[in-house]
């Protein structure tokens, strides 16, 4: 490898690393006749811990879902790590990417929905071991010390042999959380995680997030819980019918809203 040649990869590499996790540019998506996002423009930084708050039906949980392309965007392009979700670029022409490969990428997203998604017929343990060893091919004994130790962090070892319906919904969401993070992903999307859950329960799936947001793990999160993203986001962002209407500083957005917009919906949901 020429001098020349390895500079040229050094400063890609650098590149790539300053680049945001995610980027979106003029992102469209309809529903037949409904269109649903409407030109969105949003990155998202490394590390970073984005909020995204609004009504519902305003688009907030169907940007989520275009970035893991568990939705085909109509317009516009998004990226995830610097790649096109969905595609790869040869020349001047997209080409959307074969079903195997848009599920390794997927596999690199850890996803949080509102309801829990967990194996009915498998055990605590298996519901996170299962994806690693089969998408991954990594050893059972690996998988399993990392399940084990994820398990440890979300307050729920002694859970390892239980089936998910004798767990609460806060400990399945928990699990939920643990089993994502066994992919080891590179970026954790969450759809109103604890929409789904009984108050008294909120505040132990919440004390999870924190911990992962303080671990530096990048995270796009939908949520109505305002205390939670006045405390732990880095930014917040306020969707209103498919486009985004304020951003900015949580502190900000929460406590001195710009738009009119933006105040009323606070003013609601406090």
């Amino acid at each position: 490898m020429t001098e020349s040649t390895s500079t040229r990869l050094t400063a890609a590499s650098h590149e790539s690393q300053n680049d945001p996790m995610v980027r979106a540019e003029q992102v469209r998506k309809s529903f037949g006749r409904l269109e649903v996002l409407k030109g969105v423009d949003l990155t998202i930084g490394r590390g970073e811990v984005v909020c995204m708050v609004g009504p519902s039906g305003s688009g907030k949980s169907t940007f989520l879902r275009c970035i893991n392309h568990l939705e085909r965007v109509d317009g516009g392009r998004l990226w995830v790590d610097g790649q096109v979700v969905g595609y790869e670029q040869r020349g001047n022409k997209l080409h959307e990417l074969a079903d195997k490969e848009i599920c390794k990428r997927r596999g690199q997203i850890g996803m949080v929905f509102q309801h829990f998604n967990l194996f009915p017929h498998m055990t605590v343990l298996e519901n996170l071991i299962e994806a690693p060893r089969l998408a991954l091919k990594q050893p059972k004994a690996d998988v399993t010390l990392r399940a084990l130790s994820l398990l440890e962090q979300v307050g729920l070892a002694d859970k390892r042999s239980a089936y998910p319906r004798h767990l609460s919904g806060g400990q399945q969401q928990r699990v939920a959380i643990a089993r994502a993070l066994c992919m080891q992903p590179k970026l954790m999307l969450f759809d109103e995680p604890t929409s789904a859950l009984d108050p008294e329960l909120v505040g132990d799936v919440l004390a999870v997030m924190r911990d992962l947001a303080s671990s530096g793990m990048t995270m796009a999160v939908v949520t109505h819980e305002m205390s939670f993203a006045r405390e732990v986001a880095d930014r917040v962002v306020f969707f209103d019918a498919g486009q985004v209407v304020e951003e900015g500083p949580a502190s900000q957005v929460i406590n001195d809203p710009q738009h009119e917009r933006t105040r009323a919906f606070l003013r609601a949901v406090r």
